[in-house]
Parts: structure tokens; C-alpha cells; sequence
């Protein structure tokens, strides 16, 4: 009696525990959501809290009407989608391979695949090798090519394949007449949509919010991602207050400034909204195999 009363208490505290924890990490999002409908002026002064304060829609107006906007948001979508598909053949097919234990030189393959995690040339040879010798310099494959594999998740992936799909099946397979390339892609790939979604979430999250490396690669407008193009937002508003405070501005640019910096505070929060709305609505679909992908990756194989 007194063991079941104990349990009761730690689940009572648990569900408490974890209840605030939720309400912590949801309520920045809660926030932001409110403030991308409330004044700029209502925000900055710290009286939006639970409730929004002087509704405006004036940011998802401008996000809708911004065709810098939609040009970042389509760079992005391609980024993501071509990207994922790409980073999904690699892994997925390297990982296959590098499963056989029997492979010649498997080990020192394998040890050359770990050392580039903790080594690395270093942001300079890498921007010569991308802008030079691969000529990749402001254009979108320099935000896919490079990074095509991640060892980490090839790793995964790799114990995922060891750990999960039974040698008998592939043995099977093999009796029936199936080559390698037959095994992978009827019988290896519908086994494995679990690390499947897994990866693809890894992945698509990873591209989705691309922003250091196009900030070096990518020159022109029109090729920036939708990350991009809200730094550039937000720094036209911090340059704008920047201006307008250190004074000596004529009249007609001091409003220009203040206009600048009343869009950007209104952007700011609608865009985010819009940016990271699609990750919110796909991961809910995904996050059922993403537990058990990521639990069978991570054992030891």
C-alpha cells in the first residue's frame, strides 16, 4: 500500500515537473507568435506577455506581398528538397557498404571516415576548395555538394543496418536471385524507414535553416535563402536605429530611417513565424520513427 501511494506521489510530481518544462521551452515560441501580431511599440516596451497588444497584421501582409521573401523562401525549398535527396542517396547507399564486415579494408576506411569528425582543413582551404577549384562560388550546389554526407549520420545509419536488418533476410534474398542493388532497394530500404525519417529530419532541418554557409558562398540577391534574407531584414532595422540615434540625419531621412526600423520590428516576428511553420507541421508526421530510428542507430555495431 504504502509502495503504491509512493508511485502515485512520483507520478504527481513528475507530471508537474515535466508540465513546466514543456510550458518553459513552448512559451518563446508562444511569444513570438503573439508579438508578430502586436505593435512594435506594444513589444518593445515589454506589455506583451500572455496577450497580444494593438493586433496588426501588417508583418504577414508584407511577408506575403515581399517577393524578396518568396525568392528566399523558393531558394530554400530547393535547398531543402534537393538536398535531403541527395544527402539521402549518399548516406544511405555508403552506409550499405560500409555495413559488410567483409568489405576489404573495412577498418581503415572507416577510421579515415572518424578522423574528419574531430579534423578538418579549417574555413579557408575549404572556402579556396569550393570558390576555386570546384567553382561553386555563388550558386546553390555550394550549400548541397559539400556537405553531401554527414559521417555522423553515416555512422547512424551504418548501425542501424547492422543492428536491425537480420543477415537471413538478405541471405534469402540473395538464394532467390536478388543481386545487391536488388536487395538494398526491395528489401533493405522498406526495412528502413525509421532511420529513413530520422535522417530526412536531421537533414532537411540542417538545409532548411542553411545561413553561415550561404553567407559565404552566396553573392547575388535572388540565389539567398530565406534565412539570409532575414538577417538582411533584420540588419536594415539595426542599421536604420543605428542612424536615426546617432543624429546629424536630414528630416526626410531620419523618417526614412524610423520607417526602415518600424518595418524590420515588424517583420522580424512574422518571418520567423513563416520560416519555421513547414518544420512545425512536418515533424509531428516524422517524429513516430524518429524515436525508434535514432534509439536502433545509436547502438553499438
Amino acid at each position: 500500500m504504502q509502495g503504491m501511494r509512493k508511485a502515485e506521489i512520483f507520478d504527481v510530481v513528475n507530471g508537474v515537473i515535466l508540465t513546466l518544462l514543456f510550458l518553459i521551452i513552448l512559451y518563446p515560441l508562444y511569444f513570438v507568435g503573439i508579438a508578430s501580431v502586436s505593435s512594435p511599440a506594444a513589444v518593445n516596451s515589454g506589455r506583451v506577455l500572455f496577450l497580444p497588444k494593438g493586433l496588426t497584421i501588417e508583418g504577414y501582409k508584407f511577408v506575403l506581398q515581399s517577393n524578396e521573401i518568396w525568392t528566399g523562401y523558393a531558394n530554400t525549398i530547393f535547398l531543402t528538397i534537393v538536398g535531403t535527396i541527395i544527402n539521402l542517396a549518399m548516406t544511405m547507399t555508403g552506409a550499405y557498404a560500409l555495413s559488410k564486415s567483409h568489405l576489404p579494408f573495412i577498418r581503415p576506411v572507416m577510421f579515415l571516415f572518424a578522423f574528419t569528425m574531430f579534423f578538418s582543413g579549417g574555413m579557408i582551404p575549404s572556402y579556396l576548395l569550393i570558390s576555386r577549384t570546384l567553382r561553386m562560388q555563388d550558386s546553390l550546389w555550394a550549400l548541397i555538394l559539400p556537405g553531401a554526407v554527414s559521417v555522423y549520420n553515416l555512422i547512424l545509419v551504418r548501425t542501424y543496418y547492422r543492428t536491425s536488418i537480420p543477415d537471413e533476410i538478405l541471405q534469402a534474398a540473395k538464394i532467390d536471385g536478388c543481386s545487391e542493388f536488388r536487395s538494398f532497394i526491395f528489401v533493405v530500404l522498406p526495412l528502413s524507414k525509421p532511420i529513413i525519417a530520422t535522417m530526412a529530419l536531421f537533414y532537411g532541418v540542417g538545409h532548411w535553416n542553411q545561413f553561415f554557409e550561404a553567407l559565404i558562398y552566396i553573392n547575388s540577391p535572388e540565389r539567398f535563402p530565406l534565412q539570409l534574407v532575414l538577417r538582411n531584414l533584420l540588419l536594415q532595422g539595426n542599421n536604420a536605429m543605428t542612424n536615426l540615434i546617432s543624429g546629424g540625419m536630414s528630416a526626410e531621412n531620419a523618417k526614412y530611417a524610423s520607417e526602415m526600423m518600424q518595418r524590420a520590428e515588424i517583420l522580424k516576428y512574422a518571418v520567423i513565424i513563416v520560416s519555421t511553420l513547414p518544420i512545425l507541421v512536418v515533424y509531428p508526421f516524422l517524429q513516430k520513427y524518429f524515436v525508434k530510428g535514432i534509439m536502433a542507430g545509436s547502438l553499438k555495431g
